[in-house]
This record gives C-alpha cells, sequence and structure tokens, in this order.
C-alpha cells in the first residue's frame, strides 16, 4: 500500500484479494446438496414422494403426470 490508502497496487483495490469469494459461489462457501432428508415434489400436479439419498429430485419423474419433480 504505497500510499497508504489501502489502494495498493494499480488493479488490486480493497476486495479483491484473496479471502473474499470462492471458487465455487460468490460469497466463498463450496456448494452443497440439501442432504438426504427432505421430499420431492412435482411442480405440475403437486405430488409428494420422499427423497432417495444419491437421486436428485431433478432426476426423477412424477408417478402421475411424468413431470420432473423439484426438491422442497
Amino acid at each position: 500500500m504505497p500510499r497508504g490508502d489501502g489502494t495498493g497496487p494499480r488493479g488490486q483495490g480493497p476486495g479483491t484479494g484473496r479471502g473474499l469469494g470462492g471458487r465455487n459461489t460468490p460469497t466463498g462457501r463450496f456448494a452443497q446438496g440439501a442432504g438426504p432428508e427432505g421430499e420431492c415434489v412435482c411442480p405440475s400436479c403437486g405430488t409428494v414422494q420422499a427423497h432417495k439419498p444419491g437421486q436428485p429430485c431433478t432426476e426423477v419423474k412424477c408417478p402421475k403426470c411424468g413431470t420432473m419433480m423439484v426438491r422442497k
């Protein structure tokens, strides 16, 4: 910080150093799944079924209408 104003060398002002942000998300937290518990819900007809660990809800088809389900 040559001038003592916190800007440092050219192009490296406050907020550009390590420690702000991360590799996967803007907040520095690494992306994680929602966990093994929960339910899968059909956005079309509202059918709810238990989530199966290891299988994302977005890969499960609704047993009633065939629409891909979402995580609740």
